[in-house]
């Protein structure tokens, strides 16, 4: 059984830094295990984290308009295309821990049957790996379009002003019919001391409960592109015990 964990939040929050720095944390807790990384964000910037200017992407499938590094195999039905053509845009991106990007994705009304299709294909791939991490866009809505599996944990990540824990509120109510009864835990982001008291005045107001803070990095400003961070990692590393995960297999 794979182990699935969904990174959700308001664009700007720090997705994308708690992501990545999870990785590591994730490597050091089970280092044998394979991860598939799914960059759900429109902005893909998961993959820039890691240096790579992603182009080939699921949406690029779906729309015929993805470049293939090899030559079409012959003789293959259309869900052979696509579970090939997934395996095509899969990126390594260090020992055991591999990419791929979705981009745009299709609507459920959509009853074409290539959706149908994708999804099938990305379920059959997920099942591959021991954990998958979505890098979400906003809420788990646009992922549940793309493909629908229970969530074991599910974060929703914040900010602490009152604007970003109030999305994070909304955020929840979004996600809750998809993350399958799997934890939903809020990860407060950046915070300063003297954010402190207002932030918890915030949560009462909108009847949140914090799993985590994640105190503030300065030295952010300078690797804004790759997003590294041992402040954000050793963080992670402190609430990492209050999460829900299964037993791995």
């Amino acid at each position: 059984m794979t182990l699935s964990i969904a990174i959700t939040g308001k664009s700007g929050s720090g997705k994308t830094t708690i992501t990545k720095n999870f990785v590591k944390v994730l490597k050091e807790t089970y280092p044998d295990k394979s991860i598939l990384l799914f960059d759900n964000d429109l902005s893909t910037e998961l993959a820039h984290s890691y240096g790579m200017d992603v182009r080939n992407t699921i949406y690029g499938i779906r729309s015929g308009k993805h470049e293939y590094k090899t030559g079409i195999p012959s003789r293959m039905t259309k869900q052979e295309y696509i579970e090939w053509a997934l395996e095509d845009i899969i990126v390594e991106v260090e020992e055991n821990v591999d990419l791929i990007v979705s981009w745009l994705v299709a609507s459920k009304d959509c009853r074409c049957p290539i959706t149908g299709q994708i999804t099938y294909a990305v379920k059959k791939l997920i099942d591959r790996y021991d954990i998958v991490i979505f890098d979400c866009e906003f809420d788990l809505k646009y992922l549940h379009q793309l493909v629908d599996i229970p969530m074991d944990v599910t974060l929703i990540i914040a900010r602490p002003t009152e604007e970003s824990i109030f999305l994070a509120q909304r955020i929840e109510e979004f996600s809750a019919k998809y993350a399958a009864g799997g934890q939903m835990a809020l990860v407060l982001n950046n915070v300063n001391n003297e954010q402190n008291a207002k932030v918890h005045d915030y949560l009462d107001k909108y009847s949140l409960e914090v799993l985590g803070i994640i105190p503030e990095d300065k030295d952010l400003i300078q690797h804004s592109i790759d997003k590294n961070s041992q402040i954000v990692e050793d963080a992670i590393r402190g609430f990492f015990f209050r999460l829900n995960l299964p037993q791995m297999r």
